[in-house]
């Protein structure tokens, strides 16, 4: 064995392997039970040798970073109309249930103001919904 290989770590070296051990979760070698009865034998181990088994079946080096997944603007763009017209829906209906109580305990239906708040903003919807978000020939970004 190599002298090298017998030379006593210290704290800085623990802590740099285990933040290579959580780079290797972040890329899915490693689930979180593995990464915890690593992280502990990265800081119980005492020699370069102990240290080196904790990533014995670990590529050598720094992970490959996570391909990134870019979203289709079609499909961003339907999760945003999807949550958008459901904020809507939640406040019409909001709205009509007030304005049915104010009418039931008035014994009058009155004027009916929901349509200032539904109509409008249900339109704008609608038109956002129609042209996929361009605006003036643009594409607006989300």
């Amino acid at each position: 064995m190599a002298v090298e290989q017998q030379v006593r770590i210290g704290d800085d070296e623990r802590e740099r392997a285990v933040g290579r051990l959580s780079e290797h979760v972040g890329s899915g070698r490693l689930d979180l039970a593995e990464f915890e009865t690593r992280s502990a034998a990265a800081y119980a181990a005492r020699t370069r040798v102990d240290l080196d088994a904790v990533f014995a079946d670990l590529p050598v080096g720094r992970p490959a970073p996570a391909p990134s997944r870019e979203r289709d603007p079609r499909a961003v763009h339907r999760i945003v109309m999807t949550s958008v017209w459901g904020s809507w829906v939640a406040s019409s209906v909001i709205c009509l249930v007030i304005w049915a109580m104010v009418a039931v305990g008035t014994g009058s239906l009155g004027y009916f103001w929901p349509m200032w708040v539904i109509g409008p903003w249900g339109a704008m919807l609608a038109i956002g919904t129609v042209t996929g978000g361009r605006v003036c020939g643009s594409r607006r970004t989300v």
